[in-house]
């Protein structure tokens, strides 16, 4: 998909909503720096109905909302090892159930959970744009 900004949020809170029941979701979010990762997880929190602002937790490597269901917003950018990602409560956000989306998965190696949904988001030539793709 070749999204525009507006379009790229509306796909995410429609994500976000179809989530809002269930058991615990883990959606991989991966791509270039500034493709739109954070916004994406953003509009998804929007969706799931996250009662606070939702910002990259870029230094913070994990941050909680609270919404319809527990929401965890994960960022493994600056891990400079897998191993850094065993601390992260993985293990405890899947058994709370919660919806949890991780930035670069990648870069948590075997500690990331299986991922039920993975997109990989790069810069179209169209700088108003943003590719989406869903990835097996």
């Amino acid at each position: 998909m070749r999204l525009r900004a507006d379009e790229l949020n509306r796909f995410g809170e429609a994500l976000g909503r179809e989530l809002r029941a269930g058991g615990p979701v883990v959606i991989g979010l991966s791509g270039e720096l500034g493709a739109g990762k954070t916004t994406l997880a953003q509009a998804v929190c929007r969706g799931l109905g996250a009662e606070t602002a939702v910002t990259s937790p870029t230094y913070a490597l994990v941050h909680r909302h609270r919404a319809a269901r527990p929401i965890y917003h994960v960022d493994c950018f600056r891990l400079r090892a897998p191993d850094e990602a065993r601390d992260l409560g993985f293990d405890d956000m899947i058994r709370e159930g919660a919806v949890v989306l991780i930035e670069w998965p990648e870069r948590a190696g075997p500690w990331a959970p299986p991922l039920n949904r993975h997109f990989r988001l790069a810069h179209d030539p169209d700088p108003a744009l943003r590719v989406v793709v869903e990835e097996a």
